[in-house]
Formats: structure tokens, sequence, C-alpha cells
């Protein structure tokens, strides 16, 4: 398709951002390079300005462009996914004494930094109640409610809810819970991780989530909500992982039984 070429099936901004998505992907526009200005486009693409305005805000909206103040619309740079999987909470990973993201962040070069805004006491959302065996109309739970970045970049939220009857009165009610962390902890009171059950969606990002994780327009979000099982095929633990979809990967190598 030449930059001229007519089309009567889809709108002209819709047929230049397809044909700048293509330049993008083959490299024609690499990574960091400045796209040309929405004059530039007009007159290339033989159209209006406020046409080349929308194609250049529909790359946006798929997260292939970005706008810097005062300097122009540069091509992204590839983002590295965190690739959490079916190891992340396995021994030999727990060995090495850094928690699932911060192995990750590690793995990838990166900075982790993990803020906890809050630990209370709580009456559980219904689906967190069903999983966790426990009343949904009292406050049965605590909730940890934790921020994690990398390299200062927000990259997903995690509200992990526990028993009170079992939380209370332990580390668990502490931002620092000690060694091996929380699963440490609960490991102390009886229950040792045999199985996880995680289920995941895709969906679109409530307006604090998308605040938060710095999504642009049209970004989903994964969400994962995962519940552990002891030695006892037991619930003990349910957290609910909301990830930037743009910068994770779901890994799972589970047996054939």
């Amino acid at each position: 398709m030449t930059p001229s070429e007519p089309s009567t099936q889809q709108p002209a901004s819709r047929r230049i951002a397809e044909e700048l998505r293509r330049r993008i992907r083959d490299g024609e526009i690499p990574a960091g390079e400045k796209l040309p200005s929405e004059r530039a486009l007009a007159e290339e693409y033989g159209a209006a300005r406020n046409t080349a305005r929308e194609a250049v805000r529909l790359l946006a909206e798929q997260g292939l462009v970005t706008a810097k103040h005062g300097r122009g619309v540069f091509v992204r740079e590839p983002q590295k996914l965190f690739r959490f999987g079916s190891d992340r909470y396995s021994i030999k990973n727990r060995e090495t004494g850094l928690t699932p993201f911060r192995l990750e962040a590690q793995r990838q070069g990166k900075t982790p930094r993990i803020e906890v805004l809050y630990i209370e006491r709580e009456t559980p959302p219904l689906d967190v109640a069903e999983r966790l065996g426990v009343a949904s109309a009292e406050q049965s739970v605590v909730h940890r409610e934790n921020h994690y970045f990398a390299d200062d970049e927000p990259v997903q939220i995690v509200s992990t809810y526990l028993r009170w009857g079992e939380a209370q009165g332990t580390l668990l009610m502490q931002p620092k819970t000690g060694k091996d962390g929380i699963y440490g902890r609960l490991e102390d009171l009886g229950h040792v991780m045999t199985r996880v059950r995680d289920e995941i969606s895709a969906r679109m990002p409530t307006p604090e989530e998308a605040r938060f994780l710095q999504l642009l327009p049209g970004v989903p979000v994964l969400e994962v909500l995962h519940t552990s099982l002891d030695q006892d095929l037991q619930p003990f633990e349910v957290s609910r992982y909301v990830h930037r979809a743009d910068q994770t990967g779901l890994l799972y190598e589970l047996p054939v039984e």
C-alpha cells in the first residue's frame, strides 16, 4: 500500500495508522525515533491534519507511540515482560531468599520496590470469601494492599487476604513479615503450600488502577485471582494480582495427570 492509495473500506485515519504500524513493526521507523509531524504526515498521505492527528492517537491507544511534551511523538521502546509463571512459588526459588517479584525483577536487571499501602481487618469481597471459606458478611479477613514497582515504574497491584483468626497478633499484621515473607509465617501456622489455583482474566482497568499503573488509554489489565492450598488441600490465602497487560506475561508449565 502506498501513502496516497485510496481506501473505501475504512476511515483514512485508520488506514494511515495501519500503515504507520506496519512501518514500526518492520523497523522502518525504529524504537525511539520521532514520528513525522502531523503536517508532514498529512502531506505524505494526502489527508487533513485532523486525520493525521487521529491516526497518531490510534497508535498511542495501541501503546506503539508516546508523546513527550514539547518534543513530539516517539515510537515506544519494546517493553520487557514480567513472566510470572507456575514456578514462582517453587522451593528452589524460595531458597534464593527473594520473593517471586524480586526474583523476576532481578532476572530482568530491574530494581524492585514494594510499597505496603495498608494492612486492615475487613469484610472480604464475595469471591474472596467463597475461595477462602470465610464469612462474607463479617470482618473475617486481613487485607494487605501492596503496590509493586520496577525501576520506579509501577507494574502491579496485589491485594492479599488472610483469615483474621490466624493473622491477628502475628507478623502477618506487619509490613515486614520476616524470612520467606508471608508464606514463611503461614508455614509457621501449619500451612505448607502444595497446590495453587489461578483464575486469569483480562479486563479494562478501574480509574484508580489506570492512574496508579500509568496506563495509556485502551491498555487492559490482567487479573489473577490466586488461591493457595495447603497439605490438606485447604485454602489458606487468596491474592488478587492486577498486572499492566503491556508489560506482563504469564508462563505456566503443568504436569498432565
